[in-house]
């Protein structure tokens, strides 16, 4: 579970932006415009969002935004790698904090801590690391990579993450394995949260047994 496979993309990261602050106003700029982004999100729904109503939530020109993104879908698609990436940082805590001792405890926890930002982070409902539905983007099945889609691009990242947890599973496999599981807990959750902003834990539950059964067997545990 290594801090270094929490932060690089897997190919040509297209949330990259046009460029990335290094001074620290500009940092904080690059954020306030994101953190404008997510409210947004939560307020309008991708399709309907502007770079425009960004920039002015943000407190900038936007001449200023364009700076940093080249339009919209690089704007959410870098918003999606910064979700990711938190994401990862928090399942890794948790992992060193309760080190679980299979893919099972891994499942538990990697469903725990997305249902978590679901509940707390402004535009993760929307957005969270791809987008579904209209979403006035052209390729947002690509936002976090430009080479594989987007649950790839997690399970992926996941696969790093659990580094020994994995370790008898063929990778390719594996990969697979967890872009299916990636897309069943999608739909489960997506239902879990339709009538309940905190999410139906009954749901939450199922979702969780779902994946620990289909990881299951994909490892040849049962």
């Amino acid at each position: 579970m290594s801090a270094d496979t929490r932060s690089h993309p897997v190919g040509g990261r297209i949330g990259a932006g046009r460029r990335r602050p290094v001074q620290q106003r500009s940092q904080e700029r690059y954020e306030r415009i994101l953190d404008a982004c997510a409210a947004l999100l939560d307020e309008v729904g991708a399709a309907a969002l502007t770079t425009k109503e960004v920039a002015q939530r943000a407190r900038v020109p936007i001449g200023t935004l364009y700076q940093f993104f080249a339009g919209k879908e690089d704007l959410l698609a870098a918003l999606a790698c910064r979700n990711l990436d938190h994401y990862l940082h928090r399942l890794d805590d948790r992992l060193h904090a309760e080190a679980p001792a299979g893919p099972d405890g891994f499942t538990d926890l990697a469903v725990e801590e997305f249902v978590a930002m679901k509940r707390t982070v402004p535009g993760f409902g929307r957005l969270d690391f791809g987008l579904t539905g209209a979403s006035g983007v052209r390729d947002d099945r690509y936002l976090l990579d430009a080479a594989v889609d987007n649950n790839t691009a997690v399970a992926l990242r996941l696969q790093a993450l659990g580094g020994e947890l994995f370790a008898t599973a063929d990778p390719a496999a594996l990969t697979l394995g967890l872009r299916v599981a990636l897309e069943a807990a999608d739909a489960v959750l997506g239902l879990a949260f339709r009538g309940d902003p905190q999410g139906d834990p009954a749901m939450i539950a199922e979702c969780k047994r779902l994946v620990r059964c289909y990881l299951g067997e994909q490892l040849g545990r049962r």
